[in-house]
């Protein structure tokens, strides 16, 4: 007698550029465990830095090419030249420090709409209203995904084909999440609907996309898991989490900007379990991983820092594992 298969679903949270190199190692460990590829899982959702790799995937990237790129290399001979390298994206960033920002708020729409309407909006998205407009602008993330869609092949509504892809962003103007890929959400292709989920306030220019503007998914969440208990979102099994701005476990820097990093993250992990709780109660199996000490050890305080990929990849190709068998013997 044959078991039906699983339906499992894939979230990849926020991190900036040190968040998807622990990622990138996190993925390494998790497929196996799977035994499928993870592009082909019934449902993958990325926000921000998460919206990267999980673009890239389910455009047919795998998780070895993924690996590859983050070490600098060309994942095939065939996008050797269509393929931004990381050390462009990295550039792009800022090489770890926002450019000069723009000198005026970022959303006076939003925060007006905020004070008219008090309790509309998420207090955290309203604030992100108030920074300063980002003049910075990631291109080449638009022509990493387009290069990866063209070897798969668009679907006429410029998506990709088979399983959902869903990325999260905020309308920067309404406050409002919304879930390009997903059933009456935005239309978009999927570089643009990435860019949006990566433009960090104050950081990066808003991606505008038919008249809206667009930014970092984050603003609301910093991975939207519980969007898939809501209605509208499909039925699975199981659900793994990846969550490189939350953790379980802790190490005690020192150093000042590593340790207010430190206090934010631990906010954002109470968020995250709170979304995890109501997954779970609607009877779905959530397995979360987090970086640990010697990660957040690597991480430093600032995680778009490049300078720190090498070491955060390869402590994440380590402990990823552990995690996993931890996890599983929970389980």
């Amino acid at each position: 007698m044959t078991h039906p298969r699983r339906r499992t679903g894939l979230v990849l949270g926020a991190g900036g550029i040190l968040g998807s190199a622990w990622t990138a190692g996190a993925l390494a460990a998790l497929e196996p465990r799977l035994g499928r590829p993870l592009g082909e899982l019934d449902l993958v959702m990325g926000t921000s830095a998460g919206s990267v790799l999980g673009a890239a995937l389910r455009c047919g990237m795998t998780v070895d090419e993924l690996l590859a790129h983050q070490h600098g290399a060309a994942p095939t001979p065939d996008l050797d030249d269509a393929l931004p390298d990381i050390g462009t994206l990295e550039r792009e960033s800022g090489n770890g420090r926002p450019p000069v920002p723009l000198p005026w708020i970022g959303s006076p729409r939003m925060l007006a709409s905020a004070l008219a309407h008090p309790g509309s909006i998420n207090p955290v998205v309203a604030a992100s209203g108030l920074l300063p407009a980002g003049r910075g602008r990631m291109g080449s993330l638009v022509q990493l995904v387009a290069a990866l869609q063209a070897r798969l092949g668009a679907t006429p509504d410029r998506w990709v084909p088979g399983a959902p892809l869903w990325v999260v962003a905020v309308d920067y103007d309404s406050g409002h999440r919304v879930v390009f890929g997903r059933e009456n959400g935005p239309q978009a292709t999927v570089g643009e609907a990435v860019l949006a989920s990566c433009s960090i306030p104050g950081w990066f220019t808003p991606q505008v996309i038919d008249g809206h503007r667009y930014v970092d998914g984050a603003v609301s969440s910093a991975t939207s898991v519980e969007l898939l208990a809501r209605p509208g979102a499909p039925e699975l099994d199981e659900v793994f989490v990846l969550a490189p701005m939350a953790s379980h476990d802790y190490d005690c820097p020192r150093e000042p900007l590593a340790a207010a990093e430190r206090a934010v993250r631990r906010v954002l992990t109470r968020w995250l379990d709170a979304e995890v709780r109501e997954l779970r109660d609607r009877g779905t199996q959530v397995t979360v991983l987090t970086p640990g000490p010697a990660d957040l050890a690597a991480m430093g305080g600032n995680l778009m820092n490049p300078r720190r990929r090498d070491q955060v990849l390869e402590t994440s190709l380590r402990t990823s594992v552990a995690t996993l068998d931890v996890t599983a013997t929970a389980a």
